[in-house]
């Protein structure tokens, strides 16, 4: 992949976080190369901590030398700064502020009752915690019927920011759903959802940003059982 946009670019991210996971499918469908430093969430380097030192997260993209942090602002200035095609956003001012709503919709709407059912450890919590987040799946149903008009992704017959900041979560929705025996985006139910996260996964920009299904899953099992031991973690960084 050929680099571009006038300087060197590094991307610090954490194999298993959705958040950087969006990152690098951004990257990954404008063609750029750059150099990817893993970080770990629980021994933060220097230059994280230096460069995002309000939140002190992943992902952080490092332009130039120059920072851009949050994964969603990452993905619009990755489009911004490399305005060839493929475009993440719409040239339409109006398509681009709903795609900014949808995808702060995913951050701030959906995330929190899916969250809760990510950090479920016994079946009553797990069965509260997924009924309170298939509203939040309907909606997004819709979304996706209106923002698509019929094609293939949100973004049309492209991928675009909302389908990123959703896909984003997709190996985790695979990984909570093999835990709890759920299945987020049920056929049935969500056809609109289901066929378009296969679509997604399809892409080769996105298959190279996933992480291992067994590896993710061996992690999350992992992390639910520290969360239901007496000394069970104050948080969870992803």
């Amino acid at each position: 992949m050929a680099a571009g946009g006038g300087g060197e670019l590094q991307l610090l991210g954490c194999w298993y976080s959705p958040y950087a996971i969006r990152a690098r499918v951004a990257l990954g469908l404008k063609g750029l190369s750059y150099e990817y430093i893993e970080e770990d969430l629980f021994s933060k380097s220097d230059l994280l901590l230096r460069s995002n030192p309000v939140h002190r997260k992943v992902p952080v993209l490092i332009h130039g030398g120059r920072p851009v942090c949050e994964s969603l602002v990452v993905v619009q200035y990755v489009d911004d700064a490399w305005a060839a095609p493929p475009h993440l956003l719409p040239a339409d001012a109006h398509a681009r502020a709903t795609a900014r709503f949808w995808a702060a919709y995913i951050d701030d709407k959906f995330f929190q009752p899916w969250r809760a059912l990510f950090r479920s450890t016994t079946d009553e919590q797990r069965a509260e915690a997924f009924k309170d987040v298939l509203p939040q799946v309907e909606v997004l149903e819709q979304a996706f019927m209106e923002c698509s008009q019929g094609k293939a992704f949100f973004g049309g017959n492209a991928i675009g920011l909302v389908d990123i900041a959703l896909g984003g979560f997709l190996a985790w929705f695979k990984a909570v759903d093999q835990v709890s025996g759920t299945c987020l985006l049920d056929e049935a139910r969500f056809p609109g959802l289901a066929a378009w996260a296969e679509r997604f996964m399809g892409v080769d920009a996105v298959r190279d940003a996933m992480p291992d299904d067994r590896r993710l899953l061996e992690h999350y099992r992992g992390f639910l059982a520290k969360l239901a031991s007496p000394a069970a973690p104050a948080g969870y960084s992803s």
